[in-house]
């Protein structure tokens, strides 16, 4: 498994809950958490099939923004 991390503005708990179900079909529930007292808002993936690009898109696609911390 390999823990990626990315910088993103998913800042409060209803930004959670619109990209929880993009994140839970790409990564899977309970692979993922975003750190929202983090001022950079840290997403924390862990996956061994996931590429960092694959993660971008799905957060992006949510309509968040999101760079490799």
């Amino acid at each position: 498994m390999k823990t990626l991390q990315f910088k993103t503005n998913i800042n409060c708990g209803g930004c959670i809950k619109s990209v929880t179900p993009v994140l839970n079909q790409e990564a899977g529930a309970g692979n993922w958490q975003v750190d929202t007292a983090n001022p950079d808002k840290i997403l924390t993936v862990t996956s061994d099939k996931l590429t960092a690009e694959q993660i971008m898109q799905a957060v992006q696609k949510s309509g968040f923004e999101i760079q490799a911390a």
